[in-house]
């Protein structure tokens, strides 16, 4: 029998079996089952199971840490010995707090968009390099090089209206289509409006004149809009006779939606987002770097909550009005912090097969998952999480003073230093090192192995 069979078989032997699961799904590092009765899980049990590196509750999911790759192979087990995998995502949402379900569904419109978001910033960070090193670019692929990190801002309301509508049910094209509307060349366009070299249209509407401008590298507008086309579409669906379904359900949700993007929803919302991102700024930048120090130091608190999710439109919305991610500098610090505050216990740990799992609960962190760690090994012992937290807070404060900002956002870490190539990337390291520094001291003095 292979491992992961062993795993796969003991995990449902503890769990009450494959009738105890109502769905099943699977991220980068942990098995995530939805049960239908909590009390025949034996926690101790599973986690004694060789290979499995901890267990939790969490978005009102059974979570449990195998880790990358590893997942896989017994999630396909899990898979043959019967157990199906279900709607795992709606059988969460059941059993959510509101506010874990915004965060989680601002997650799944976010999530399948950052990956060109994290291309971008990437491809700048290789640009800001070469210029760096004194090389001159031709014109010509200097121009190639901006379309590889303008076009996804440039868009960016079509990526996500595309992702919104998807997520609420509606036809994804249709998204795509009312985004790429609401920054179509007909509008003038933001940045000129904003930067003074172009005026808004006005329209005039029962004695009020409303601007009209496009919506580059805006968020909310899209967001809000998508939500609104995909439930007209469900609602016209239901009565619109099938024959003609195909010309008029469309035809009348891109109509209704776009008159109501340009006129209303996205004037609102455009003015909300400002406000939002200018007080998300102001916090940041407080003076002495406090907001940094605040953010590092809570923000692995919040990822146990579940709720962190909803940070990534924050992120969105700084890289596209200001081309700069200082949240992801400020994040990074208690990210490597809990892998430090894991492998400070692993190095105190006499016992070998607990001292290994720990050490590969810990590395993960320095590639920017945290949840082995946290989970796997902080949470057991409280002390290792709080020192985390104050690695983080520290190198929190350290990005603030020094104003540490990225060029994208997705990755952190030792993969991050990515997106510091044209910054500062020698304050990033720091950072880290701060980070790792404190909680790993920390914990290795502070903690006791009979703990």
């Amino acid at each position: 029998m292979s491992k992961e069979q062993n795993v796969a078989r003991e995990i449902l032997k503890n769990i009450g079996g494959k009738e105890n699961i109502k769905s099943m799904e699977h991220c980068a590092t942990r098995l995530r089952l939805i049960l239908k009765d909590k009390e025949q899980i034996n926690e101790k049990a599973i986690e004694n199971i060789d290979g499995v590196k901890g267990q939790y509750f969490a978005a009102a999911q059974y979570q449990i840490i195998l880790g990358t790759g590893f997942v896989n192979k017994v999630f396909a087990e899990m898979s043959k010995e019967g157990v199906e995998a279900g709607d795992a995502k709606e059988d969460a949402y059941k059993n959510m707090t509101t506010l874990q379900k915004i965060s989680r569904t601002l997650g799944d419109i976010f999530v399948p968009i950052i990956p060109v978001l994290v291309a971008t910033g990437l491809f700048m960070g290789v640009r800001g390099l070469i210029t760096s090193l004194g090389v001159e670019l031709n014109p010509t692929f200097l121009a190639l090089t901006q379309v590889l990190t303008d076009t996804a801002f440039a868009f960016l309301p079509a990526l996500v209206a595309w992702s919104t509508v998807k997520k609420f049910g509606g036809t994804p094209v249709i998204g795509m289509v009312l985004g790429l509307m609401l920054v179509a060349p007909q509008l003038p366009n933001a940045y000129s409006v904003a930067g003074g070299t172009a005026e808004p249209m006005y329209i005039g509407l029962l004695g009020l004149s409303i601007p009209i401008v496009g919506y580059q590298g805006s968020v909310l507008p899209a967001l809000i809009l998508g939500i609104i086309a995909a439930n007209l579409e469900k609602r016209f669906r239901k009565f619109i006779p099938d024959v003609i379904d195909l010309i008029v359900t469309p035809f009348l949700t891109l109509t209704i939606s776009m008159i109501l993007g340009l006129l209303i929803v996205g004037p609102i919302m455009h003015s909300l987002e400002q406000v939002i991102l200018g007080g998300c700024k102001s916090f940041i930048g407080l003076p002495f770097g406090i907001g940094g120090a605040i953010i590092g130091g809570l923000h692995q608190v919040i990822v146990v909550s579940g709720i962190h999710h909803v940070f990534n439109a924050l992120e969105v919305e700084l890289l596209s009005s200001t081309g700069l991610n200082p949240f992801n500098a400020i994040i990074t610090g208690g990210i490597v912090a809990q892998g430090a505050a894991a492998l400070a216990v692993a190095f105190k740990t006499k016992d070998k097969k607990k001292r290994s799992l720990y050490i590969s609960s810990a590395v993960p962190a320095f590639l920017g998952i945290t949840e082995p760690a946290i989970f796997g090994v902080n949470l057991r012992f409280i002390k290792p999480f709080i020192f985390g937290c104050v690695g983080g807070f520290t190198a929190g404060l350290f990005s603030g003073i020094m104003n540490l900002a990225g060029t994208g956002m997705g990755v952190t870490a030792l993969p991050g230093i990515l997106l510091y190539l044209n910054t500062n990337i020698v304050g990033y390291l720091v950072a880290c090192l701060i980070a790792i520094v404190v909680a790993f001291t920390l914990t290795f003095i502070f903690f006791k192995t009979e703990e």
